[in-house]
């Protein structure tokens, strides 16, 4: 196995490759408006400080969100064309998966990520390999009662951590493709399934067609 692994559902631009052993190689930088710009580039970055070619790859995993939908669907969109380019399957895990798991906390915990608007994309988990319930988008404030004391990672934990009073700050706070990757390989040899590399947006995106908008023809 040759893993390369991407995601683009956070402010992180992260890509790793794993041998199905260990994690040849990461890169990870922190630009929320630069996702179209930098994947390539942190790809091309990756393979070469492992020292292989696009061509070796035999499987991609992709983040698939919750995250806003201009950035997640520059990761997915990149996979599905490799993918279809050098004819190998093209996994989906939840990016909010890829967080619990560099966590690595043995206890129930919370992931939250920042889903701009005020809101949370956000999760509850037993360990860092097990997630309870299916990602939620929601205001912080209406979380509280639910929140309040348990431990929680992630960066709409630090950003709202009045309601996320048990944020563990030593934790990561945005994404790892490295995390995402050894998540994805332990996955793929347990046979389990992953994920179709779908968007998971949980809401409209921001751009609407206006209301009173007409189309105009030629005649």
């Amino acid at each position: 196995m040759l893993l390369l692994a991407l995601d683009t559902a956070t402010p992180a631009v992260t890509v790793a490759l794993h041998d199905g052993t260990r994690v040849l190689a990461e890169s990870r930088q922190v630009d929320a408006r630069r996702h179209g710009e930098l994947l390539l580039p942190a790809v091309d970055r990756v393979l070469a400080e492992a020292g292989h070619k696009l061509d070796e790859v035999s499987d991609i995993v992709v983040g698939v969100g919750p995250g806003p939908y201009t950035g997640l669907r520059v990761g997915l969109v990149t996979a599905a064309t490799f993918g279809a380019a050098l004819g190998v399957p093209v996994h989906g895990l939840c990016t909010l998966d890829g967080l619990a798991h560099a966590s690595g906390l043995t206890e129930p915990f919370i992931v939250a990520t920042d889903a701009r608007r005020k809101e949370v994309y956000w999760a509850r988990y037993g360990d860092a390999r097990t997630r309870l319930t299916e990602p939620a988008v929601d205001r912080p404030a209406d979380l509280a009662d639910q929140v309040a004391g348990v431990p929680a990672v992630g960066a709409g934990a630090l950003l709202y951590d009045t309601v996320f009073t048990g944020v563990r700050r030593e934790a990561p706070e945005h994404q790892s493709a490295a995390a995402l990757a050894e998540l994805a390989a332990g996955k793929l040899a347990a046979g389990e399934e992953l994920l179709p590399p779908q968007p998971l947006y949980l809401r409209r995106p921001d751009a609407q067609v206006p209301a009173n908008y007409k189309v105009v023809t030629p005649r």
